[in-house]
């Protein structure tokens, strides 16, 4: 799917890292999905070697915030991911989102099914308490 505000979701899942967050929201019949990608010069970190500059490719600035649009309506979500990226939304929700009850985990590359299985049983949704 397209970048979308999941309206229908009190919980989400939010699997995050460089270049995409995918957004699960979980309930109790069903789930939706949406993506959100970060517009960057290059899809990788870092740069070649005797480059000016600090070796980084620069950050999508609205990336965090587009991922935040995508949860607005949410009152639960557990960010999950394999980098500092799960931090760093974490933090930017925080600061944006003084509400939301947020929740964090590392998680490497999880199946589209094991992070909606994740937030089933975080947000205690179907037979798993």
């Amino acid at each position: 799917m397209s970048e979308m505000t999941l309206q229908s979701h009190a919980h989400a899942v939010v699997w995050i890292d460089h270049l995409v967050a995918r957004v699960f929201g979980v309930g109790l019949t069903g789930v939706a999905t949406t993506t959100v990608h970060a517009h960057l010069a290059s899809q990788h970190l870092h740069h070649k070697a005797n480059m000016i500059g600090d070796g980084r490719v620069q950050a999508d600035a609205t990336f965090l915030a587009r991922v935040g649009e995508a949860v607005s309506r949410c009152s639960d979500l557990l960010v999950i991911g394999p980098g500092i990226e799960k931090a760093e939304l974490t933090q930017y929700l925080r600061a944006e989102r003084p509400d939301l009850n947020l929740h964090v985990e590392s998680s490497d590359h999880p199946t589209d099914a094991e992070i909606v299985a994740l937030g089933r049983k975080r947000f205690h949704l179907g037979g798993e308490r």
